[in-house]
């Protein structure tokens, strides 16, 4: 006989909320490949909805678990919200459950409490006759408390661990990183596997005052300089290394380039990385990076620098040499000279304050339509900034009257379902009357395109619905 499952003191859900969860949990798997019709998508709205319910501290309604841990099981993307909100007896059910087994290798412990941090004995035992998992988590929990004991934890046990493991526990040391954790990271560029080795290049590559950081400084600023012979206007000048040496390796450069590359310029593009953005002004005659961005570079690396720039201001999180390296937003080219793709503008924006990031997404938008915005609009805060989504309100409105049909925006339809602030719906409310076809458009393209607004509308009202509900506010029948 199973023991009795344990309490959960959290308040539970008001009456309206449980009912929605219910219902969002019924539709789970629901959709098809064919049009969608007005309905909203309820299989999407359920991460938010978790996410609210979390942020309120509500207990999952017992009844509703079973259905939680399903959809948990069939989405990884749903596991961290849906086991925080299901709470203790998530871990009690896997137990019994083959098929809910997952939620014990979610839940590091097993359920277990971690312990305090005045049980250094307790800490020390788990750490070395733990399960794997165990280990993890005790580390992970003991380095957000006290970095420094974390570190000696592990050093404690480094030189006996596999190197599967080593990488693992290495990875734990990114919060708290401080200059602190420089010696045992230097010590670690020796180790015997090459990925734990590339993993402490990394991390105090992130450190800009370490001595790997200066190392890295150095090969780069001996690669780029200032040329000032032969041309009207100053010029970059790069000279790529000619070799890979043991050094190089030990300080984390990868020597053997990917298919396609050339050796010396994925030998530059890492050290670039890797330098502090704070070498260039210095190097190049105090300039300002929007400066240094703007000068010509020679013997078209211009790419390959600007790319490398354009890794370290988002590893580094550099939010001025971010912006040098964005431009703006209406520029032609919709990039700046280094951000060479959508992929690496996405990074460069996630260095941006919330309001800075959506105003230059929007004017992106503005200039350059919805086409290649999917992945800028993937990083912007949620709900978007009023300058959002009233850019992206417009520009599906300019969609609609080029007569093209919905589902060329479907990715950017689906996020404004999800991220538009429910407040856009009045606003959205004059787009509902389908205007005459023009005579270019495609054959039924303006119904399709009134379908998918009234779509937009209804999954917005719901969303303040479900807000509502979760405030426990009882809805009028009219919002039901």
């Amino acid at each position: 006989r199973p023991a009795q499952a344990p309490p959960d003191s959290r308040p539970p859900l008001p009456p309206a909320a449980a009912r929605r969860l219910a219902q969002l949990l019924a539709d789970r798997g629901a959709g098809g490949g064919g049009r969608r019709g007005t309905a909203p998508d309820l299989v999407e709205l359920l991460p938010q909805w978790l996410a609210s319910a979390n942020a309120r501290g509500y207990a999952a309604p017992v009844q509703s678990l079973p259905a939680l841990l399903d959809a948990a099981r069939g989405r990884t993307d749903l596991r961290p919200a849906a086991l925080t909100f299901a709470g203790p007896r998530a871990i009690w059910l896997a137990r019994l459950h083959q098929d809910w087994r997952f939620a014990l290798r979610a839940a590091p412990t097993g359920g277990a409490a971690l312990p305090g941090q005045a049980d250094e004995e307790r800490v020390r035992r788990l750490w070395q006759e733990g399960l794997f998992t165990e280990r993890v988590a005790v580390l992970a929990a003991l380095r957000s408390r006290d970095p420094a004991a974390a570190r000696e934890l592990l050093a404690s046990t480094w030189s006996t661990e596999r190197a599967e493991d080593r990488l693992m526990f290495l990875d734990s040391l990114r919060t708290g990183l401080g200059a602190a954790d420089e010696p045992f990271l230097e010590e670690t560029l020796a180790d015997r596997s090459r990925n734990v080795r590339s993993t402490a290049a990394e991390l105090l590559s992130a450190l800009p005052h370490s001595a790997l950081a200066g190392r890295m400084a150095a090969r780069a600023g001996s690669c780029v300089a200032l040329d000032h012979t032969a041309r009207r206007v100053p010029t970059l000048a790069v000279e790529a290394p000619h070799e890979c040496d043991a050094a190089m390796e030990r300080d984390g450069v990868v020597a053997k380039a990917p298919a396609g590359r050339g050796e010396r310029s994925w030998w530059l593009g890492q050290l670039v990385e890797a330098a502090p953005l704070s070498t260039w002004p210095d190097r190049l005659g105090r300039r300002t990076p929007e400066d240094i961005v703007a000068l010509p570079v020679a013997d078209d690396w211009q790419g390959e620098l600007h790319a490398a720039w354009c890794r370290a201001a988002a590893r580094q999180g550099d939010a001025t040499w971010a912006r040098a390296l964005l431009g703006q937003p209406s520029a032609p080219e919709a990039g700046g000279p280094g951000a060479v793709s959508l992929a690496e503008r996405a990074k460069l924006l996630t260095t941006l304050d919330g309001a800075e990031r959506a105003d230059w997404v929007a004017g992106f938008i503005a200039a350059h339509g919805l086409s290649e915005a999917f992945q800028l609009l993937g990083v912007c805060a949620v709900p978007w900034a009023p300058p959002l989504g009233r850019a992206v309100v417009d520009a599906l409105n300019i969609a609609r009257d080029a007569g093209s049909y919905p589902w060329s925006f479907s990715g950017v339809m689906g996020l404004s379902e999800r991220c538009l602030d429910p407040s856009e719906a009045s606003r959205l409310d004059g787009l509902l009357t389908a205007p005459d076809e023009p005579e270019d458009a495609s054959p039924g393209a303006v119904g399709y395109w009134t379908e998918a607004f009234q779509r937009l509308v209804t999954t917005l009202r719901l969303r303040a619905t479900m807000e509502n509900e979760l405030a426990g506010k009882e809805p009028t029948t009219a919002e039901n």
